[in-house]
C-alpha cells in the first residue's frame, strides 16, 4: 500500500530564501492582505522548486487564484529564473486526546498549527482606526462641496439621517471623507470609548467566510451588528452578485439603523448603477444621504497642491502649481503623488523646485490639456494592447482582450462623462458588464498586484 504524503514543514525548517522571499511579499503588498493570506503559508524552497503549504483549502484556492503571480515575482526576485510553484493543503490533523488512563508518556507527532487566514478561537477583534484624514486637510471645492457639508454633518445630532453614501472615481477623496468623519466622532464623542469599525468590504467579506467556516457566526454578528456603534466601510460595490454575503450586509445595516448607529458607505459608482445587488440591499443604501463627488475643477486643483506643498514646507513657485493643475486633473493622489515626487526629487539632487523640475517629473504622469474623448481612449487601449478596434468589440473571451475591454471601460468611466450604460453600448456590452470590468480593475489597482500596477501603467500613459 502507498503511503499517503503528509505535506507538514516545521517551523524550524523554514530556510533562508523562504524568509527572503517572505520579506519581498511583505514589502509589496497591503499589510492586510500579506496578515491574513500569506502569514499562515509555510514554505520551502528545492532549487527553482517553491513547495507552499496552506493551512486549509479555502486559503490555498485564495492564494491560487489572487496571489500565485505576486508570489512566482518575489520567488523570481530572490531564486532568479522562473520558479516552479506548487501549493498544497496541510492533512495532518490533531491528535485525538486519549483517556487519561491511557495516556502515553510522550507525543509521538504533534499537531498542525492551526490556522484559516484568521485567528479563530476566538472573533478577531477590531483594531483601533489609525485616522490618516481629517476635515481640516480636505480642501473644499464646488465639486465636493456637498459631500464633505454631509460628512460634517453626520457627526452633529441635527443632521436628519445617520446614513451616508458617498461615491466618486478613484482618487477623488471619498476616502479621505470617510476617514474624516470617523475621527470627528471620534473627538466629538461624550462617550470615552467609541467602538468604531473602519474597514474595506472585502475586509468585511472575509471575517464573514471565516467566521462562517469556524462555526463563529454569532460571535460575528455580535461583533458588527450589537459590539459596535459606528461602521465606514468602503467599497460597496464589492458585494456585487455576493447574495450570502448582500443578507449579511443588510440584517448588520438594518440592526444598527434600529440602534440608531452612525453609517458611511463609499463606492465608486451610486446605487442605482449596481448590478447584482438585491433590491432590499439597494433600497438600504438609497435610505440615507447621497453624495457624488465630481472632479475638481482647476482653482480646487491649484488649492490642493499648496496647501500640499505648505504641509511639505516646500516653497512651490505660483507657475508650478498651476502647471500640476493644468496638466493633472482626474485623480487627486496623482497630482499629490507628483508633487512628493518632485520635492523629493529637488532635495535628493539638491536643487530648488522649478518649472524645469517641474516638467521632468510630470513625464511619468497622465498630464494632459483636456480630458481625452471616448474615441481617442478606444485608439489608445487598442494600441496598446495591439488589437483592431473590431477586436475590441468583438465576443473574443482571450485573456489580452478582455483585459483591453475592461481597461477601456475603466477609462472611458474615468475621463468621460458616459454613463455605464452608454459605455457599454459603444462597446457592444451591457451596463452590468462595464460594471464588473471597472470594479475588478479597481481592486487589481487598490490591491497593487503585478496586474493592477500594470494598468496603472498604462492608464498614466494616456494623453489627448
Amino acid at each position: 500500500m502507498s503511503q499517503i504524503r503528509l505535506y507538514t514543514i516545521p517551523t524550524d525548517m523554514i530556510d533562508t530564501a523562504w524568509k527572503q522571499i517572505l520579506h519581498s511579499l511583505e514589502k509589496s503588498l497591503n499589510p492586510n492582505l500579506y496578515t491574513v493570506w500569506i502569514k499562515p503559508l509555510q514554505g520551502r524552497v528545492d532549487g527553482n522548486k517553491l513547495m507552499l503549504i496552506a493551512p486549509n483549502e479555502f486559503v490555498a484556492n485564495w492564494v491560487r487564484d489572487r496571489l500565485l503571480q505576486v508570489i512566482r515575482e518575489a520567488a523570481a526576485s530572490v531564486l532568479g529564473g522562473e520558479p516552479r510553484i506548487s501549493i498544497n493543503v496541510s492533512n495532518v490533523k490533531p491528535a485525538k486526546r486519549k483517556p487519561r488512563s491511557v495516556q502515553p508518556k510522550k507525543v509521538v507527532q504533534e499537531a498542525a498549527p492551526r490556522h484559516i487566514g484568521l485567528p479563530l478561537d476566538q472573533p478577531r477583534p477590531l483594531v483601533a482606526p489609525n485616522w490618516r484624514f481629517s476635515f481640516d486637510d480636505f480642501i473644499v471645492g464646488p465639486s465636493n462641496e456637498l459631500a464633505c457639508a454631509a460628512s460634517k454633518s453626520i457627526s452633529n445630532t441635527f443632521f436628519n439621517s445617520d446614513h451616508l453614501f458617498l461615491s466618486s472615481g478613484p482618487g477623488l477623496g471619498k476616502t479621505h471623507l470617510l476617514q474624516s468623519v470617523g475621527q470627528s466622532l471620534c473627538k466629538s464623542s461624550h462617550r470615552k470609548n467609541l467602538r468604531v469599525a473602519c474597514l474595506s468590504s472585502e475586509e468585511f467579506a472575509t471575517r464573514w467566510v471565516l467566521s462562517f467556516k469556524s462555526r463563529q457566526v454569532d460571535q460575528f454578528k455580535a461583533q458588527f451588528r450589537d459590539g459596535i456603534d459606528v461602521l465606514l466601510l468602503e467599497d460597496v460595490h464589492f458585494f456585487q452578485g455576493k447574495e450570502k454575503m448582500q443578507e449579511e450586509l443588510l440584517c448588520t445595516l438594518t440592526a444598527l439603523r434600529e440602534r440608531g448607529c452612525k453609517v458611511v458607505l463609499t463606492s465608486s459608482f451610486m446605487p442605482k448603477e449596481f448590478s447584482g445587488v438585491d433590491d432590499r440591499l439597494v433600497s438600504r443604501f438609497c435610505s440615507g444621504f447621497l453624495a457624488h463627488i465630481n472632479r475638481p475643477d482647476m482653482e480646487t486643483r491649484r488649492r490642493i497642491v499648496m496647501e500640499k506643498a505648505r504641509s511639505l514646507q516646500v516653497d512651490v513657485p505660483v507657475e508650478v502649481t498651476e502647471l500640476l493643475a493644468e496638466r493633472i486633473t482626474t485623480d487627486i493622489r496623482q497630482l499629490e503623488s507628483c508633487l512628493n515626487n518632485m520635492v523629493l526629487k529637488a532635495r535628493l539632487l539638491n536643487r530648488a523646485v522649478t518649472l524645469n523640475l517641474a516638467w521632468e517629473v510630470l513625464e511619468n504622469y497622465a498630464v494632459q490639456h483636456s480630458a481625452p474623448d471616448f474615441a481617442h481612449i478606444i485608439d489608445f487601449v487598442c494600441t496598446s494592447y495591439s488589437l483592431s478596434e473590431e477586436e475590441l468589440k468583438s465576443k473574443s473571451r482571450k485573456r489580452q482582450v478582455v483585459l483591453a475591454r475592461n481597461t477601456a471601460f475603466f477609462l472611458a468611466r474615468k475621463h468621460t462623462e458616459l454613463s455605464l450604460k452608454a459605455i457599454g453600448e459603444r462597446l457592444g456590452r451591457r451596463h452590468s458588464t462595464v460594471l464588473k470590468g471597472i470594479t475588478k480593475l479597481e481592486r487589481e489597482i487598490s490591491m497593487q498586484t503585478p496586474l493592477g500596477r500594470q494598468i496603472e501603467n498604462t492608464a498614466q500613459r494616456l494623453t489627448p
